[in-house]
């Protein structure tokens, strides 16, 4: 049985009510944590010092486009865990609009396989809510929870089908499958192709109004009320939106949500030029619906934040703003941009934030992960909070190079990641 001991590290424990925060050491041993404790005096097979970083539960994104099956020329699911792996992630969840959607059983069992082979971190899967994504018949709810599927959602813009909404709600209550939701009217969204406001009016391009976000979640927690069950609204970007989500959240609703690094960082400014780099969907914001965002992170209306990793080919990106595909890379930029901007700004304290990308996404998608305590399985992030450097999309492990954060400087840089008990990534580099 292979050991691992994490000496002097700072350890970061939102879990532990009475101790969140101290200098210790971990002894791993196989594929768990057997010791936390001080000055720890044992032998083990490898010997890391954390002294000056800060050690965590290992983080957990739950919004990840893996691009595999059907679009691996932009991503596989090999190069997206090493990419997690790079940032700091021993948890993601896979998108299933992929080529075909992830709309069946064979297509969860494929996902979870081949992440198994080929996958150096866990990887987890969503599937569709409705066959192909058409958002015209539901799949088999049940069928697709028994093959491994963690979450259903179809990760785009839909046309808004209340009867087929409320028999989602109630099927999806009745087999606890929880319901992950792209809020985007796709009727009202029509040609749109970046935020609605002066950035939009001086480029000359069709704007978005935060009401093709606003009225789906409007529309989604009216259903709720009368059909409670587990719902998320991922990658939200609208002042609207948090308002809506804090009030249902006061009603008791099960309601919960995420946002993005890039939404919390940038406004719709960073398309200017024709940024392509900065066109994704949900659109970057405006300052007022970015200052909503991290007032919902602070006052715990935002849950989670996901990356919404979404790796595309330069063809892809580099093209008349109108036609460029919306998306962008965010795996290993992640911590480095959250920590930047949240904790080095003093929007949240680094406790609250280790426990928005640990314990919180694991209860959401009700997986046992996010804990750092003894008998859980090994998954550790290390970070280097204290050095600042620029982000550089050419030492990206991901296919992808469609970042809007390259040259940016920043810190919470990972330097191990261990997925259960194995030491995937080391000084910054992958073993395996």
């Amino acid at each position: 049985m292979s050991s691992i001991i994490i000496k002097n590290g700072n350890i970061i424990n939102p879990d532990n009510k009475k101790n969140p925060e101290q200098i210790a050491d971990i002894l791993i041993q196989g594929n768990k944590i057997k010791k936390i404790g001080k000055n720890l005096k044992l032998k083990a097979d490898k010997i890391i010092n954390a002294k000056g970083k800060i050690v965590t539960a290992g983080l957990i994104d739950m919004h990840v486009h893996l691009r595999e099956p059907g679009q691996e020329n932009k991503e596989t699911i090999e190069t997206a865990t090493q990419a997690a792996a790079k940032g700091g992630f021993t948890t993601i969840l896979g998108m299933p609009n992929t080529t075909p959607p992830i709309d069946s059983k064979e297509g969860v069992r494929f996902v979870l396989a081949k992440a198994k082979k080929v996958g150096i971190i866990n990887v987890l899967t969503a599937a569709c809510l409705t066959k192909g994504q058409a958002g015209e018949k539901l799949t088999n709810i049940k069928e697709l929870k028994r093959s491994g599927a963690t979450m259903l959602i179809d990760d785009g813009p839909v046309e808004q089908n209340i009867t087929l909404q409320k028999l989602a709600l109630k099927q999806c209550r009745s087999a606890k499958m929880p319901i992950m939701a792209h809020a985007e009217d796709a009727k009202l969204k029509d040609d749109g192709v970046m935020h609605e406001g002066w950035v939009s009016t001086q480029l000359g391009l069709r704007g978005i109004p935060a009401s093709v976000e606003t009225l789906v979640v409007e529309q989604s927690i009216e259903l709720l009320r009368k059909t409670p069950t587990p719902y998320h609204f991922t990658h939200i970007s609208a002042a609207g939106t948090v308002e809506l989500v804090r009030q249902a959240k006061k009603e008791g609703l099960p309601v919960t949500c995420d946002t993005t690094p890039h939404h919390i960082a940038l406004t719709d400014e960073a398309c200017l030029g024709y940024n392509t780099l900065a066109k994704v969907a949900p659109p970057i914001r405006s300052e007022e619906h970015r200052q909503a965002l991290l007032e919902g992170l602070k006052d715990g209306t935002i849950d989670t934040i996901a990356s919404d990793h979404a790796p595309h080919t330069l063809v892809d990106k580099y093209a008349p703003f109108a036609e460029a595909t919306n998306g962008l890379i965010g795996l290993e930029t992640f911590f480095p941009v959250c920590y930047t901007e949240l904790v080095g700004k003093k929007i949240l304290t680094l406790s609250d934030l280790i426990k928005k990308l640990t314990l919180t996404p694991a209860k959401i998608m009700r997986i046992k992960k996010g804990r750092l305590q003894v008998g859980e399985v090994a998954d550790i992030s290390i970070l280097d909070i204290k050095t600042k450097r620029k982000i550089d999309k050419n030492k990206f492990k991901s296919k992808g190079r469609n970042t809007p954060f390259h040259g940016k400087v920043c810190q919470g840089f990972a330097t191990e990641t261990i997925v259960g008990g194995r030491l995937v990534l080391e000084k910054g580099r992958l073993t395996e």
